[in-house]
């Protein structure tokens, strides 16, 4: 696949997700009336996460039908284009079922071990985090970058965690970010929280197994704004996820350090 084909995906990758979020908001504003069904423990899906999945595909597949597909919501879709698709139609349902503004629609471009394309949408604010490997990150039409020139005491350190992990993880995080004189964060969306890291909002983000989906495009934003991300392989991420570190420069070895003595094997 050659750069124009990837360009072209990008630009409809920011096309998509801004359609897909206006149809999201549609179902934000009466989200007191929506079906909700339980997956797991603190883990939802409503009519608007499945439905604005199903947008979603039917854009990518009208626009690029030998594409891949991989989303939260719904079966694998094969490609042979070489180029796969990870969406998270409504990252951050716990507060979309609730009315918190604080949700976004995500959208990957995944190409072998590389992710290519990464976009963020933010309905509410109206804010779409876009980047394309090797350039620049933006938030709309505005270039974005990470803090500079602080160290873990003078910001916030994003932090996740779900059912998926052990409850003494995120514990030992949090104290280890209080004890290094920091600041947590969490706003129930790691999309969304990796956006702020790209956009200097955030000094970082940290959380023990993410899915691809509501991290790619993130990790791939923070690279473009100057950030420091850990080396992962997108395919083996698509396949299990796993654990998420990025940061500032000056703040990402810190990190590192926490999460290895925050998720430390026999942690309760």
């Amino acid at each position: 696949m050659n750069a124009d084909d990837i360009d072209r995906r990008y630009a409809e990758a920011r096309r998509i997700a801004q359609e897909a979020g206006a149809l999201a908001l549609d179902y934000f504003r009466r989200f007191d009336g929506l079906t909700v069904e339980v997956k797991s423990h603190q883990d939802f899906v409503s009519e608007a996460d499945k439905n604005v999945e199903a947008f979603v595909r039917g854009e990518i597949a009208a626009a690029f039908p030998e594409d891949g597909i991989v989303g939260e919501e719904d079966a694998p879709k094969p490609g042979t284009s070489g180029f796969t698709w990870v969406i998270d139609p409504i990252d951050g349902t716990t507060n979309f079922i609730h009315g918190i503004p604080g949700w976004t629609v995500v959208l990957a471009g995944v190409v072998g071990k590389r992710t290519e394309v990464g976009v963020i949408h933010d309905p509410n604010h109206d804010e779409t985090y876009h980047v394309r490997r090797g350039g620049p990150a933006f938030c709309n039409d505005r270039r974005i970058g990470v803090l500079r020139g602080r160290d873990i005491r003078t910001g916030s350190v994003g932090v996740g965690f779900s059912g998926r992990t052990r409850a003494g993880g995120i514990k030992r995080l949090v104290n280890e970010i209080i004890g290094a004189g920091g600041v947590f964060y969490r706003n129930a969306s790691g999309a969304l929280s990796l956006a702020y890291v790209a956009s200097g909002k955030l000094l970082g983000y940290v959380e023990e197994h993410m899915n691809a989906w509501d991290c790619l495009a993130g990790q791939l934003l923070v690279a473009g704004a100057g950030g420091v991300v850990e080396d992962q392989d997108a395919a083996d991420m698509v396949a299990q996820g796993g654990r998420v570190i990025v940061g500032t420069p000056e703040v990402f070895a810190d990190l590192v350090v926490i999460a290895e003595r925050s998720y430390a094997d026999g942690a309760d």
